[in-house]
C-alpha cells in the first residue's frame, strides 16, 4: 500500500477532528485559559487516555467534544458534522444519538432500580439495546432489580456504564470513572470500559491522572496547562488486571 493510500485509509477512520480549539472562562474580570490551541484527531474504535494533572484541560476538552460545552475559538467535527457551528438543538440530537457520557460519580437516581435507571436512556435512544443486555454487559444482569444503595459503588458504577452504553453510542466518553473507587473495584470498571471498547468497536476516551491506566490505551494523549504536551502509541497494551497501581 502506498503512503498516499495509507492516509487515505486513515482519513476514512477519523471521527473527531479539533483544530486549534481553546477554551476561556470569564470569572468576572478573571479569565481563566482552560484550553490553548488544541489541535488532535480520534479514530474510529479506538481506546484512548486523556492523561494529566487536575486543571491541565482534559475536563475541558472531554466536555467539548461531547457536545457538552463550546470552544472559545477553533472548531471540532465529528465526522461530517461540526460541532462548533450547530444549533443547541443539533448538539442534543448529537448528544443523544452518538455520545455515551461516564463521570466520577455515578449520576444514579436512588429512587430507581438498576435496570429503571438504564430505561432512562432506552426510551429516547433511536436503537437501544434491551436494558438487561445492557446490564448482563457489564455483568450485573442479577442485580437488574436493586436499588443504588443496594449496590457497591463499584457496581453503581458499571450501572452508569450500562446506561451509557445501553443506546449503542458510536463514543464512549468516561471523565475519571474509577476515580471514587478503591484499586481492585477500579479494576473490574476499566475492563468493563475495555471489554466494551473491544466487543462493541466504540471509540472511547478515559479521562485520568492515574498514568498506570494509561499502559492500557492504544494512544496516551497529554495535557498540561491547557495543551497538549505529548502523544505515546502503545504498541502492546497491559490489561486493566495487569496494571500497576
Amino acid at each position: 500500500m502506498s503512503s498516499a493510500e495509507t492516509e487515505e485509509v486513515r482519513e476514512k477512520r477519523v471521527v473527531f477532528r479539533a483544530d486549534a480549539i481553546a477554551k476561556i472562562y470569564e470569572m468576572g474580570e478573571v479569565k481563566v485559559r482552560a484550553l490553548r490551541g488544541v489541535s488532535l484527531e480520534l479514530y474510529r474504535s479506538e481506546f484512548i487516555v486523556l492523561l494529566g494533572a487536575s486543571g491541565s484541560g482534559k475536563s475541558t476538552l472531554l466536555n467539548i467534544l461531547g457536545g457538552l460545552d463550546v470552544p472559545t475559538s477553533g472548531s471540532v467535527h465529528y465526522l461530517d458534522q461540526e460541532l462548533t457551528a450547530s444549533t443547541p438543538e443539533a448538539l442534543t440530537r448529537y448528544r443523544r444519538q452518538h455520545v455515551g457520557f461516564v463521570f466520577q460519580f455515578y449520576n444514579l437516581i436512588p429512587s430507581l432500580t438498576a435496570r429503571e435507571n438504564v430505561e432512562l436512556v432506552t426510551e429516547i435512544a433511536p436503537d437501544p439495546m434491551d436494558p438487561r443486555e445492557a446490564l448482563e454487559m457489564v455483568r450485573l444482569g442479577d442485580r437488574a432489580d436493586h436499588f443504588p444503595a443496594q449496590l457497591s459503588g463499584g457496581e453503581q458504577q458499571r450501572v452508569a456504564i450500562a446506561r451509557a452504553i445501553s443506546k449503542r453510542p458510536d463514543v464512549l466518553l468516561c471523565d475519571e470513572p474509577t476515580g471514587a473507587l478503591d484499586v481492585q473495584t477500579g479494576i473490574v470498571v476499566l475492563e468493563v470500559i475495555a471489554r466494551i471498547n473491544r466487543e462493541l468497536g466504540t471509540t472511547t476516551a478515559v479521562i485520568t491522572h492515574n498514568a498506570a491506566i494509561a499502559e492500557m490505551a492504544d494512544r496516551v494523549i497529554a495535557l498540561s496547562d491547557g495543551q497538549i504536551s505529548g502523544i505515546k502509541i502503545n504498541d502492546a497494551k497491559i490489561p486493566a488486571n495487569e496494571l500497576s497501581w
